[in-house]
C-alpha cells in the first residue's frame, strides 16, 4: 500500500500562484473595458468601471485596517469625502493642477487620520467604532455647514484636474485608465506591506495584541501608522471620485457610505488582499443592474446582500487562496 505524503507548504504555494494569476487576469480584462464599450456601443461601462476602480481603492484601504488589523472603522468614508471636497474647493478657487490636488487631498486625509486615530486607538471594541463614527459625523456636519461651497446641496466641479496637458481627464477613457493604474499601484502597495515585517505586526495585533506587546512591539504606534496610511489612500480615492462625478456632497462622508465600503470588504473576504476589489465589482455592478429595473432597487439589493452573507460563508475568495499569507 502506497502512502501519499501531502506537502502542505507546496500546496499553499500553488494556491498563491493561482491567486496571483487571478488578479493579473482581472486587471487585464478590466483594461479591455474601453474596447468592449466601443465594440458593443456601451459607453456607460467606462463610467461604471471607473467607479469600480475608485471604490476598490477605498475598500482596499479599509481592508488593511479592518481585515488585517481588526480596526473596525465606521467612519472610513470621511476620508473619501474629505479628499473629494479638497479637489472641489481647490477647483472652486481656480487651483486645477491635478498633482497639487492629489497631494493636498492625501496629506489632509493623512493628517485627519492621525488626529482621529490617535484618539480612537486609545480605546478598543465598540468604543473604537463609536469614536471613528463620531469623527466622521463631525466632518459630515461641517460639510453641511459650508454654505460658501453649497452646503448640503453639494458643490459642482467646473473642470477636472489638469496635468500640464499630459492627461486630459475630460476624456473618460483616460480617467478610467488613471483609476485602473492607481488601483493596480495601491493593490501592489498593500500586498507588499502585508507581507512585510510591518504588515505581520499589524496582523499579529489583530490575532493577539497582548502577545505582540510581550514581544516588545509598540502596537499602538504600528496601528496608528496603518490607520494613517489607510486614511491617506482613501483620500486619494476621494480625489479621483470628485473628478469622476464632477460633484462633491456631504453624502460622501455619511456613515451609510462607510457601511457600503465595509460591505465591499466583507463580500470579498476578510482578510483577503484581492477580495475588496471583487467586492467593489459585485457591489457596483449589482447596484447598477437592479437600479435599471426598478426604483425600489434598494429592497432587492439588500436581499441580495443578505443572500451573499448567508450562503457565502466561505466567501468568494477562500482564505487558502489569499496571497497575503505568503
Amino acid at each position: 500500500m502506497t502512502v501519499q505524503v501531502i506537502d502542505h507548504k507546496s500546496a499553499h504555494r500553488n494556491w498563491l500562484k493561482l491567486f496571483r494569476h487571478h488578479s493579473t487576469l482581472f486587471f487585464g480584462l478590466m483594461a479591455l473595458v474601453p474596447l468592449y464599450a466601443t465594440v458593443f456601443d456601451q459607453p456607460f461601462a467606462i463610467s461604471l468601471f471607473t467607479r469600480v476602480g475608485i471604490f476598490a481603492i477605498a475598500a482596499l484601504s479599509l481592508n488593511f485596517i479592518l481585515g488585517y488589523g481588526g480596526m473596525v472603522s465606521l467612519g472610513h468614508a470621511a476620508y473619501v469625502g474629505l479628499g473629494a471636497y479638497t479637489v472641489g474647493i481647490l477647483s472652486y478657487h481656480g487651483m486645477t493642477n491635478g498633482m497639487v490636488q492629489l497631494l493636498v487631498s492625501t496629506i489632509l486625509c493623512a493628517g485627519f487620520a492621525l488626529l482621529s486615530g490617535a484618539i480612537a486607538l486609545k480605546t478598543h471594541g465598540m468604543y473604537f467604532i463609536m469614536i471613528t463614527f463620531a469623527f466622521a459625523q463631525m466632518l459630515f456636519y461641517a460639510a453641511n455647514g459650508l454654505s460658501a461651497y453649497g452646503g448640503d446641496d453639494g458643490l459642482p466641479i467646473g473642470s477636472r484636474s489638469e496635468f500640464w496637458g499630459l492627461l486630459d481627464l475630460q476624456n473618460e477613457v483616460l480617467l478610467f485608465y488613471l483609476s485602473l493604474a492607481s488601483l493596480v499601484a495601491v493593490f501592489w502597495l498593500f500586498q507588499r506591506m502585508t507581507r512585510s515585517r510591518f504588515g505581520r505586526v499589524i496582523r499579529g495585533c489583530h490575532d493577539n495584541e497582548s502577545r505582540m506587546l510581550a514581544m516588545g512591539f509598540s502596537t499602538y504606534w504600528y496601528k496608528l501608522v496603518a490607520f494613517v496610511i489607510a486614511g491617506a489612500i482613501a483620500g486619494f480615492a476621494g480625489a479621483l471620485l470628485a473628478n469622476q462625478t464632477g460633484f462633491v456632497s456631504p453624502a460622501y462622508m455619511s456613515w451609510t457610505r462607510s457601511g457600503e465600503l465595509m460591505i465591499m470588504v466583507v463580500i470579498g473576504g476578510v482578510p483577503s488582499a484581492f477580495g475588496p476589489v471583487i467586492g467593489s465589482v459585485i457591489f457596483q455592478v449589482l447596484e447598477k443592474i437592479l437600479a435599471s429595473y426598478t426604483q425600489h432597487w434598494q429592497l432587492f439589493f439588500g436581499l441580495a446582500l443578505v443572500g451573499i452573507v448567508l450562503f457565502g460563508r466561505t466567501r468568494i475568495l477562500n482564505r487558502s487562496g489569499d496571497n497575503s499569507h505568503d
